[in-house]
């Protein structure tokens, strides 16, 4: 399996997901950068696999078919009507098949209801869920449902690689230091930070985002500074969440 990045729109990154002269297209946001991709790297689009609904990740999807009739498209179910075009609505657990690979679904609620993580060959696909340093707005669920599915990323193995939708590391860094201004891990990574920036890893994330850091001292302080309704992490999440919102 080879993993080839293509930036899109202002700030997105679609990935092409090869394996034998094929490729699955995660959250193609626009159709022209993944053609192009497509023909450097000298593959064929066989699937379609979109984290969540939102158009800056699907934006490319009806183009994409027009072109390549008869490919599959993998939503997640609770996202599914809302992405035409769709032929597989997945829920937490399935996998998908695309040549030799098999993709697990994580499903992850919050950002949309029917946000989904694709992990494949120790690559963790996170769309708007998981980013480099940080995590994405609660649109449809809450903060509990957010801290959970993040949850479930954070347990996934420390050399797990995190392939995220847009490349917000740089101020998610800045931010993360604010919650955490001791944390060297954070300082380090900040330093060294190179963009394109995905992947990253779960045990990178783990040691520098604050959003899988709730239970941490210095994150609950940080937290209680800024209205925390309590020290659980829930409670926790929440407070940095909506400080982040207007940082």
């Amino acid at each position: 399996m080879h993993v080839v990045a293509v930036p899109c729109l202002k700030d997105n990154y679609a990935y092409l997901v090869i394996d034998a002269g094929r490729a699955a297209v995660v959250d193609p946001g626009e159709a022209a950068p993944i053609e192009a991709a497509l023909a450097r790297e000298g593959v064929t689009l066989g699937a379609i696999w979109a984290t969540h609904h939102h158009h800056d990740h699907v934006g490319g999807v009806k183009e994409l078919l027009a072109a390549h009739p008869g490919i599959d498209v993998v939503v997640g179910a609770t996202d599914a009507p809302k992405v035409a075009g769709t032929t597989h609505a997945v829920n937490d657990g399935d996998e998908v098949t695309f040549g030799s690979l098999r993709a697990k679904i994580i499903h992850n609620p919050a950002h949309t209801l029917g946000a989904i993580t694709f992990v494949v060959e120790g690559c963790a696909f996170t769309g708007d869920t998981l980013f480099g340093g940080g995590c994405g707005r609660v649109f449809e669920g809450d903060a509990a449902m957010m801290y959970a599915s993040l949850s479930k990323l954070a347990a996934l193995p420390a050399e797990t690689k995190v392939y995220f939708g847009h490349e917000y590391t740089a101020s998610n860094l800045t931010f993360a230091a604010a919650v955490e201004p001791d944390n060297a891990d954070i300082a380090r990574r900040a330093t060294n930070l190179v963009t394109p920036s995905a992947p990253s890893t779960i045990g990178e994330e783990r040691a520098t985002n604050p959003f899988l850091r709730a239970s941490e001292r210095a994150v609950i302080q940080s937290a209680r500074a800024h209205d925390a309704t309590g020290d659980d992490p829930v409670s926790v999440f929440a407070a940095i969440r909506e400080w982040k919102n207007k940082f």
